[in-house]
């Protein structure tokens, strides 16, 4: 009896694994055939694209072929966007090329951008809700948008339209790029900050990085309306522009360090004398005594370098009342504390840090690489003495940027600079609707140091 149950058991599995077996079968046929699908469309989308490249190739050469750029030059936008429509249209005649009408004028647009601006992604320079443009090679633009990368459907034609891009960005401030100067730093007439890298260092093709210039000049209160920050802090580093402390805004790449330096600035009395020393000249200043200094690379003839350090030391020369250094990278740290500490109070700059404590440290390395043989005690006293607050900005997991931390140096107690906090963001969690970071910002101290070593300086 038990081993008919048995035998009855086994038939059963077994009819049970007869009839799941076609199934289990059919699955994978179904994922391959997915997967050819797949592989189908791309190779489809692929030709598509090599095809309309193709095109914009023989219409961009037979344009430049036909039309004069001295006239070009001289004409008003509307009035050239109509002559490169009339002449793509011919070439198209001529050249029996299928396009519609709406690409022909997409055609068109493209071709007045490549004449009177930076080609492809001069429209993206246009939209104000993209805030970083990254050319990876010929194929793909990436964009920044509310704080999250995406993948735009703008390409260029080949590399060498990419790298052509590159050299007309680098040419118009007077740099080069080629091989034997792989990277650059420039800037766009609107003020955007680019940076390119190409071959032999760039191995997939040129790499072009364009951070946006913000059109619109956000203040400290803007900042605050936005909750980037709470309106106590806005509060406190507006008293201390007034008191002429000296600020670091510390964050990542990204962080919206320059944004903040910009907001900070305001601030500033307009008969303060201001001295600007940056890679790529980027900052907004509303004042009317403005001296911006921008740094020169090498020459092709391997000479007439000026770097952020002999600009600093030259600054000190043009009586300054304030001097902004854009970022700080090296051993002109050590001549900016000099002259933090010898009378040019209320200076600003911004470094590279994950935390204000770690700014202090990275400001102790570079002025290491100033190469005065320094002790560390003495590195320490003199950063004690002429940094007031560190600024901690970053751009958190939900793409919004917040000042997460200000903190005041209250001296030297035995070898360890004292630091205390005034102000921090605790986060709480998450918004399931919106996917932003919720949190509070916490004061913890009411009345900073600066207060009262400073009280002559401020408003009643």
């Amino acid at each position: 009896m038990l081993r008919r149950k048995n035998q009855a058991v086994v038939r059963e599995v077994v009819t049970q694994t007869s009839v799941a077996s076609p199934q289990t079968t059919a699955a994978p046929v179904s994922e391959s055939k997915a997967t050819e699908q797949r592989a189908s469309a791309l190779a489809a989308s692929a030709q598509q694209n090599e095809s309309r490249n193709a095109q914009r190739r023989i219409i961009r050469a037979r344009l430049y072929e036909k039309m004069d750029a001295g006239k070009a030059a001289a004409m008003g936008r509307d009035s050239l966007l109509t002559q490169i429509q009339s002449v793509i249209r011919t070439i198209c005649d001529d050249q029996r090329l299928q396009l519609s009408r709406q690409e022909e004028l997409a055609l068109s647009h493209e071709m007045l951008d490549e004449m009177t601006g930076i080609g492809p992604i001069q429209p993206l320079l246009a939209d104000d809700t993209v805030n970083d443009i990254l050319v990876n090679g010929a194929n793909q633009v990436f964009i920044e948008r509310f704080g999250k990368l995406e993948l735009s459907q703008i390409t260029f034609i080949d590399e060498e339209h990419v790298f052509n891009t590159a050299q007309r960005i680098a040419a118009a401030v007077g740099r080069r790029i080629d091989e034997a100067s792989p990277m650059v730093d420039a800037r766009l007439p609107d003020g955007s900050r680019v940076n390119v890298i190409t071959y032999p260092l760039a191995i997939d093709g040129t790499t072009i990085s364009i951070r946006k210039f913000m059109r619109r000049n956000l203040s400290l209160e803007s900042l605050a309306e936005a909750r980037c920050m709470s309106p106590a802090m806005a509060l406190v580093l507006n008293k201390a522009m007034q008191a002429r402390v000296n600020v670091i805004v510390s964050g990542g790449t990204g962080a919206g360090k320059t944004t903040l330096l910009n907001a900070l600035s305001q601030k500033i009395g307009i008969t303060d004398r201001i001295i600007t020393i940056e890679d790529a000249a980027e900052l907004q200043l509303q004042q009317e005594h403005v001296v911006r200094l921008e740094t020169r690379p090498v020459s092709a003839e391997g000479s007439g370098k000026v770097d952020q350090r002999d600009l600093m030391r030259n600054a000190l020369r043009m009586r300054p009342d304030r001097i902004i250094l854009g970022e700080v990278r090296g051993g002109e740290c050590f001549d900016m504390l000099q002259a933090m500490n010898t009378g040019h109070d209320g200076s600003l700059c911004t470094v590279h840090a994950n935390t204000t404590r770690d700014a202090i440290q990275r400001l102790e390395n570079m002025v290491m690489m100033a190469s005065m043989q320094l002790p560390l005690m003495a590195i320490r006293r003199q950063i004690a003495s002429a940094v007031h607050l560190i600024v901690q900005i970053e751009r958190m997991r939900d793409g919004v940027r917040r000042v997460v931390s200000i903190s005041e140096l209250c001296g030297m107690e035995e070898e360890i600079i004292q630091m205390q906090d005034l102000f921090t963001f605790q986060v709480t969690g998450t918004n399931a609707a919106t996917g932003l970071l919720t949190g509070e910002y916490i004061q913890h101290v009411q009345r900073p140091q600066f207060f009262t070593d400073k009280a002559h300086l401020l408003d009643a």
